[in-house]
C-alpha cells in the first residue's frame, strides 16, 4: 500500500462526517455470475447486446482496474462482503465459509441501522456472519420491491446476485453462432461458436435483470439516493475464459458505480483496486469510518481491520491513485471434477503480473475446462494443428512461475519468467507476493491441503481437533 493511504484515511474520515450529517445512501450491489469482463457492450464487445448495462455505464464511474482476489464464486463473494482476502478469512476453496465469528458488510451496516438483504444466489456462510434477509428467485422483483419500500426512514443495503451467465447456458435471447467473432484467446470452431452463442444469450438475460432493477429504483423514487455497483465476478467457464485461473480474464473485473450528485456520470478511473476494498468503501459512504471496524478475524500479524481500504476519494473524483499491487489465489481442492491440488497465487501491478503455480509437476484437471465441450473438439482439431496442441497443453500443465507484460501481451500468451531482462521485475513481484502470503497466513501447499476443512456450514461441522489446525 502507498503512504498515500494516510491521506485517504484522513479524507475518508472528513467525508464520512459530511455524509453522516446528510441522508445516508442506500446500496444496491449487483453481481453477475461467471462473466468475463471483455464480454460486455460498454467494455468494447459490440456483438453482445447489453443496452441496460451500457446505459448504466453512461451514468456511472467505470472502475477500469478492479480485480478479484479469487476465481471461483464462493471465495470471491466472501471477499467482496467481508473486505478480507480468502485465506485469511478461511473462505479459500469453493463451496466454503469464513471462520465462525467473522463479520461482514451485512453485519456492519445492520449494526448501523440499515436493513440488509440478498436476493437469489447465496454461496456464503456461516449464516451468523452474513445476517441478511434472503429474497429467493432472480427474475421476480415483487419481494425486492417490498423490501426497498418497507420503511422510508430506514436506509437499506441489498445484494442482487444473479445466476446469469453461469452455466448451463439455457436462458436469454438467441444469438447466431455463425455471425459471432470468436475472441483471440479461444479456438474458433463450430462447437466454440455454439457455446459462445448460448453464453452471450445469458449475458443478455442478465442485462434484462439490470434494466428491471434500475426501473424499480426509478418507480420507487429511490434512484437519487442509492449507490449502485455492478461487478462482473470472475470470468466465464470457457477454456481461457477466466474462471479457475488467475489470468486477467479471471481476476480483472468490470465494475460500474452510480451515485447521483456524488459520482460523475460517464467518468473513468484507472486506479488499481480489489474486491476487498468494496466493504470499507460502502461503510465510508454510509458515514462509518472503516478504520474503526473490528472484523473479528485477525491476520497473521494480529491485525483485526480490513485487508481493503476505502476508495471513496476515487469515486468522488479526488484521486485516481489507490493501490500499487493486487493479489489473487486459486484453490482447486473442492472444485467439481478436480484431480489433486493445483494451487495458484498471483500478484499484479498496473503492467506486470507474476503467477506462482505451487504444483507444476502435477496435471491441472477440473471438470469445467478440461472435460466436455468445447475442449474435446479442440483436442480433436489439435491433432493437425501443433500451435493449438501447445495451447491446449498449457491448460493442463503450467510452469512454476509465469510473468506477463499486460501492456504488450493483454491475453497473457508469452511467459517472460525466464527472460533475463525481466529478472528485476520478477524479483520485485516475488517479494510482494511473499509478503502478502505471510500476512495472510498462507503456507502454500500446506494451506491448500486444509481446503476440504473449509467447506461445510460452520467450523462446528469439522472433525474434532481440525478447527484450530485449519485456522492457522
Amino acid at each position: 500500500m502507498k503512504t498515500f493511504y494516510l491521506f485517504l484515511s484522513l479524507f475518508v474520515f472528513s467525508q464520512s462526517v459530511c455524509i453522516a450529517e446528510a441522508t445516508r445512501p442506500n446500496f444496491l450491489l449487483i453481481i453477475a455470475d461467471d462473466l468475463c469482463r471483455r464480454d460486455l457492450g460498454y467494455e468494447g464487445n459490440s456483438e453482445v447486446k447489453t443496452p441496460n448495462l451500457d446505459k448504466l455505464s453512461t451514468e456511472s464511474m467505470h472502475l477500469r482496474r478492479m480485480f478479484n482476489p479469487a476465481t471461483t464464486c464462493s471465495p470471491t463473494r466472501h471477499a467482496l462482503y467481508t473486505g478480507l482476502y480468502p485465506i485469511r478469512s478461511g473462505a479459500f476453496p469453493n463451496h466454503t465459509r469464513v471462520y465462525d465469528g467473522t463479520k461482514s458488510l451485512f453485519t456492519h451496516l445492520k449494526a448501523a441501522g440499515y436493513r440488509v438483504a440478498l436476493q437469489n444466489k447465496q454461496h456464503v456462510g456461516p449464516p451468523a456472519s452474513f445476517p441478511y434477509e434472503h429474497i429467493p428467485g432472480a427474475d421476480d422483483l415483487t419481494d425486492t420491491s417490498k423490501f426497498i419500500r418497507r420503511d422510508a426512514a430506514q436506509p437499506w443495503f441489498m445484494v442482487y446476485a444473479s445466476n446469469d451467465p453461469h452455466g448451463p447456458w439455457n436462458r436469454g435471447p438467441t444469438y447466431d453462432p455463425k455471425k459471432l467473432t470468436v475472441p483471440p484467446y479461444l479456438h474458433d470452431n463450430s462447437e466454440t461458436r455454439d457455446e459462445l452463442a448460448k453464453y452471450y444469450g445469458e449475458i443478455s438475460k442478465l442485462d434484462e435483470q439490470v434494466g428491471t432493477l434500475m426501473k424499480l429504483l426509478d418507480d420507487t423514487k429511490q434512484a437519487s439516493n442509492t449507490v449502485v455497483m455492478f461487478v462482473s465476478e470472475q470470468g466465464s467457464s470457457m477454456p481461457y475464459g477466466g474462471k479457475w485461473s488467475v489470468y486477467d480474464n479471471g481476476i480483472h473485473c468490470s465494475t460500474l458505480v452510480r451515485w447521483p450528485n456524488k459520482v460523475k456520470p460517464g467518468s473513468n478511473s484507472m486506479a488499481l483496486m480489489q474486491y476487498v476494498d468494496v466493504a470499507p468503501t460502502f461503510l465510508a459512504a454510509a458515514g462509518i469510518d472503516p478504520s474503526t471496524i473490528d472484523v473479528n478475524c485477525p491476520d497473521a500479524n494480529g491485525n483485526q481491520g480490513f485487508d481493503g481500504c476505502s476508495f471513496l476519494p476515487v469515486l468522488l473524483g479526488e484521486s485516481n491513485e489507490f493501490r500499487d499491487y493486487v493479489f489473487a489465489q486459486h484453490t482447486t481442492i473442492g472444485t467439481n471434477g478436480a484431480i489433486g491440488p493445483y494451487p495458484m497465487r498471483a500478484v499484479r501491478d498496473v503492467r506486470y503480473k507474476l503467477i506462482r503455480n505451487l504444483a507444476p509437476d502435477k496435471t491441472y484437471t477440473i471438470g469445467g475446462i478440461h472435460k466436455g465441450q468445447p475442449i474435446q473438439s479442440w483436442q480433436e482439431d489439435a491433432k493437425n494443428d501443433p500451435k493449438l496442441a501447445a495451447r491446449i497443453a498449457w491448460l493442463f500443465n503450467r510452469p512454476a512461475e509465469e510473468l506477463y507484460d499486460l501492456e504488450n501481451d493483454p491475453y497473457e500468451m508469452k511467459n517472460l519468467a525466464g527472460e533475463p531482462q525481466f529478472a528485476s521485475i520478477k524479483v520485485r513481484l516475488q517479494k510482494q507476493l511473499d509478503q502478502w502470503m505471510a500476512q495472510q497466513g498462507d503456507k502454500g501447499m500446506v494451506t491448500e491441503m486444509l481446503a476440504n476443512t473449509r467447506q461445510g456450514k460452520s467450523d462446528e461441522d469439522e472433525p474434532k481437533g481440525k478447527k484450530a489446525k485449519a485456522k492457522k
